[in-house]
């Protein structure tokens, strides 16, 4: 059986070999042209009831319509819209199971009798690969067989579900069509969807950190089954690199998580001392002293610093910071590795400089003038009125502003995998190679990785202790915030 269309791939693809005729509009295309339909279609709808509102708001007067033409057009674009941009997102989501379904009922009972669900997984894999162009092999006749019609259900499926959108969003149209009058309360039903939506979001973002939490916490706990909570805790030697199947030569493992806490530690504390002082003295010189001219210059060139690259800035620390470092030991006569945490927490210092220096600079921005004036009237110098007075009003937000910093120093992964290196060392020496939480649990998730075994799990252990320390740092913050909040409001 052959169908002309999509070459072979694979070294091993033979000439026999399913071909199978691809539509260009197919698969996630489809979807692409549904969201454009559904684009176009509400804007179509907003102009239709706008228009309409226009034509009997001037026949019946300004004075005798309840909401402005631009809401009826709202109320339709809305409800021709958003129904159907659900509709696709819900058949683009269950149509891939519900055709694997149709396709493991469709194969003939003598191929599929005596078959693990595993088995049957890996044939329905083959089928998927195979109908995308992908073949390895010569194929059974009966997964060509479905391959072909996995192709046709799928073609069938996409212009089903661009037909089915369509035609709703043109009857919602005509009939939303017929709800515009001059005293329909347009407004008060968009601005009800708006809320709709807004507090849909909110429960989405709710329920996406329990989501990980629960996540966090299922996978941990089935690593501290296999290594103990206190080893973990309290360990000094991290080396997760054990056997993960029986041909595999590899150490016997070793979990102590203080090591990488450490390493953690110690560059997010070089990346925060060389920050916040240049962070927060940035934005004490262009609120107090710097002119406007000044201002506009200096501030768009250190927010700059926040657009670039985290790879750029790993290559910064790579070929010039950590050479510098090292040489400059060198003349010392301290010994420095090639890749050090005072290279990696140096960039990174840099890197979050804009986060420190704008949100300080709005912070103190903020401060009402008249606090200022009234301490410069008291006598008080510039300085002083900065120390005693603007820098506690606007420490709220300024530690809102560190502590972004510190989030982002603790979650940093490429710069220390290129400036600080992969191996866990338990020392605070910032000339020496160590790696931080963020880059344990990129490793350990990559290649062949097994949920059932302590290595992979530990990346979950380690992703929740980041998470609690997080949450520490946010509530410590909260209490600064408080604190101060209290005295000068």
């Amino acid at each position: 059986m052959s169908v002309s269309g999509v070459p072979q791939t694979g070294p091993m693809a033979t000439a026999g070999a399913l071909r199978i005729s691809h539509s260009p509009l197919r698969g996630q295309n489809v979807v692409g042209y549904s969201l454009l339909l559904i684009v176009i279609l509400s804007l179509v709808a907003y102009y239709v009831g706008r228009g309409s509102a226009r034509r009997f708001a001037g026949a019946a007067g300004g004075d005798k319509i309840h909401s402005l033409p631009g809401y009826h057009g709202a109320f339709i674009a809305v409800w021709v819209g958003i129904p159907a941009f659900v509709l696709v997102l819900l058949w683009a989501s269950f149509q891939g199971a519900i055709l694997d379904s149709l396709i493991v009922s469709s194969l003939p009972s003598a191929f599929t009798e005596g078959k693990s669900p595993a088995e049957l997984n890996l044939v329905l894999s083959e089928i998927r690969n195979l109908a995308s162009g992908r073949a390895f092999g010569a194929p059974a006749p009966e997964v060509e067989a479905a391959a072909a019609r996995l192709v046709s259900w799928q073609h069938i499926a996409s212009w089903a579900m661009v037909v089915v959108a369509a035609t709703m969003m043109l009857l919602v149209l005509v009939y939303a069509r017929t709800r515009i009058a001059p005293r329909f309360r347009a407004r008060n039903n968009v601005e009800r969807v708006l809320s709709g939506l807004m507090v849909f979001c909110s429960v989405v973002a709710i329920l996406t950190t329990v989501g990980i939490i629960v996540s966090l916490l299922y996978e941990s706990i089935a690593f501290f089954r296999l290594v103990p909570l206190h080893e973990f805790l309290f360990g000094l030697k991290w080396e997760p690199q054990i056997a993960l199947r029986a041909d595999q030569v590899a150490g016997a493992g070793a979990f102590g998580a203080i090591p990488v806490f450490t390493g953690t530690l110690l560059i997010s504390v070089i990346a925060l001392a060389v920050a916040i002082p240049i962070g927060l003295l940035t934005a004490i010189f262009l609120v107090e002293y710097a002119d406007d001219r000044v201002r506009n210059v200096v501030k768009p060139i250190m927010e700059i610093l926040a657009g670039i690259p985290t790879v750029v800035f790993g290559f910064f620390a790579v070929l010039t910071v950590a050479p510098a470092i090292r040489e400059a030991g060198g003349l010392m006569g301290i010994a420095t590795s090639p890749n050090s945490a005072l290279a990696a927490g140096f960039v990174m210092g840099i890197m979050i400089i804009p986060f420190i220096s704008s949100l300080s600079d709005d912070a103190l921005r903020a401060v009402p003038r008249s606090m200022r004036d009234g301490s410069l009237a008291m006598g008080a110098t510039p300085a002083e009125t900065m120390t005693k007075v603007m820098l506690p009003a606007a420490l709220p937000g300024i530690m809102g502003g560190i502590l972004l910093a510190a989030s982002r120093a603790i979650g940093e992964t490429m710069i220390v995998v290129m400036a600080a290196g992969l191996i866990a060392t338990l020392t605070l020496n910032p000339m020496d190679s160590v790696t931080t939480v963020t880059v344990q649990i990129v490793t350990l998730l990559i290649g062949d990785t097994s949920f059932d075994s302590p290595k992979t799990l530990a990346a979950f252990a380690l992703g929740l202790v980041l998470f609690i320390v997080t949450l520490g740092l946010n509530v410590l913050a909260l209490q600064i915030v408080k604190k101060y909040r209290e005295q000068y409001e």
